[in-house]
């Protein structure tokens, strides 16, 4: 058995047997790839990088059948572990990526609410005290018409006529971007 470099030249050896090795080992090293990357096209990569790293290292290899395949095996297996390692580093960026886009756009729903409300109840304050309180009690406290009406001992129409009337203020007073998320609310 030959050591490292064996009393052969294994450049030689491996420049006339190239093809026979090829032939001999890429089925069995592709299906080994594939066994560990589940991707055809990646584990044949795998196979044929492991080929040219053969090549390379081809004046230090023995010229030894088992050594040789030994090395192929070897160098495919680690191939395929650093390709599993990039992928799962390139997962978890792309995952955390995505939670931080969520968080985000959390973040932005809540300022773009905050600012809209405190607009809403700087433009209801400038309201009459009467259309404000039944303005805030209708839409923003969510009570129905006959409840206000009773709570307040007016007829309902006065209610609606007021909630009318704070409706039109609002809309000559707000941003019409502010008007356009307040109908929104409004309609839920």
């Amino acid at each position: 058995m030959m050591g490292i470099v064996g009393e052969n030249n294994p450049r030689n050896f491996i420049n006339d047997n190239a093809e026979k090795l090829f032939k001999t080992h890429y089925r069995s090293l592709s299906y080994f790839a594939y066994q560990l990357l589940q991707e055809k096209h990646t584990a044949d990569d795998a196979v044929q990088e492991a080929f040219l790293a053969l090549w390379d290292k081809k004046e230090i290899l023995s010229d030894h059948p088992i050594a040789i395949k030994n090395f192929l095996y070897t160098h495919v297996k680690n191939i395929c572990l650093n390709i599993q390692r990039r992928k799962k580093v390139i997962n978890r960026y792309f995952e955390t990526r995505e939670e931080v886009d969520d968080e985000e756009d959390t973040v932005l729903e809540a300022l773009i609410n905050a600012e809209v409300l405190d607009e809403l109840y700087q433009v209801v304050a400038t309201l009459p005290e009467n259309c404000q309180e039944i303005f805030r009690l209708g839409y923003l406290e969510g009570l129905k018409n006959a409840e206000i009406a009773e709570m307040l001992g007016i007829s309902v129409n006065t209610v609606k006529t007021q909630k009318q009337r704070g409706l039109k203020i609002l809309k000559k007073k707000l941003h019409p971007s502010v008007l356009n998320v307040l109908i929104f609310f409004l309609n839920f």
